[in-house]
């Protein structure tokens, strides 16, 4: 069973951690400024600090992701805002321009949640290279009927 770092369960973590990430202060000063062994520093920094800052930097992506979510919200709703106002008006181009702006935020909402993927799709099974290259190694297998009939079933079953 391992043992539990000396460093993770000491009361002042989290100031270790900002001293050894941000490079305040020499590796040598830290043991002695928290009462620790200089092995049991390093040992922390090599083999917790790594996940400790994964996490970090996991809850900072989230953290501007939802901060990007939420302006774009603002966004929409001035948008739609722009869009009552110019119909209520009589506006027609200024309402046709509110509404394509309207749905282009919309569009790039859906693209940040994943809800939307414009990237190319290609079907390789209908390219002609794989046409032909299917047609040759069934030609190639002729001689081996077993062998011919067992890849056709395989190549069916990725179509």
């Amino acid at each position: 069973m391992s043992r539990t770092c000396t460093i993770c369960a000491h009361p002042e973590r989290r100031a270790i951690d900002r001293v050894l990430v941000g490079g305040s202060a020499s590796f040598r000063n830290i043991p002695e400024r928290f009462g620790l062994s200089t092995t049991a520093v390093f040992r922390h920094r090599t083999a917790c600090l790594p996940a400790a800052l994964v996490q970090a930097a996991g809850a900072e992506e989230v953290r501007q992701a939802l901060d990007v979510l939420q302006q774009l919200r603002h966004i929409n709703a001035a948008a739609l805002s722009v869009l009552r106002d110019a119909r209520a008006a009589g506006e027609g181009e200024l309402v046709l321009r509110a509404v394509d702006r309207v749905l282009k935020q919309v569009e790039l909402q859906a693209k940040l949640l994943g809800d939307l993927d414009d990237r190319p799709q290609i079907n390789v099974l209908v390219s002609p290279e794989w046409v032909a290259l299917r047609e040759t190694m069934l030609r190639a297998l002729a001689p081996f009927p077993a062998a011919r009939l067992a890849v056709a079933a395989a190549l069916q079953e990725t179509a």
